[in-house]
């Protein structure tokens, strides 16, 4: 059962809390099921990434670990990130 959503009939945008949250495993061949909202960082440190809608990768590098990104990630790299239980949020 879940619990009451007092703000269920409210619209969703970017902007929004998210709703659904994902382990992401690092991958350097494929892309992640759904683009992400913004990924929390359980462990620091580098973090390779393809945004949505460019191809070109991307190190954000000295990531804090308890970090939240809000970036639309495509794909996150398991070659050259270091960071770790990282998470996808939706």
């Amino acid at each position: 059962m879940s619990a009451p959503d007092d703000f269920g009939t409210f619209g969703s945008g970017l902007t929004s809390p998210a709703t659904l949250a994902v382990a992401i495993t690092p991958n350097d061949s494929a892309d992640l099921a759904f683009a992400t909202r913004a990924i929390y960082i359980g462990g620091g440190g580098n973090l390779r990434v393809e945004m949505q809608g460019n191809a070109t990768p991307v190190t954000f590098a000295g990531v804090v670990g308890g970090t939240i990104l809000p970036i639309r990630v495509a794909r996150v790299f398991v070659t050259g990130t270091t960071a770790t239980s990282l998470v996808s949020l939706r």
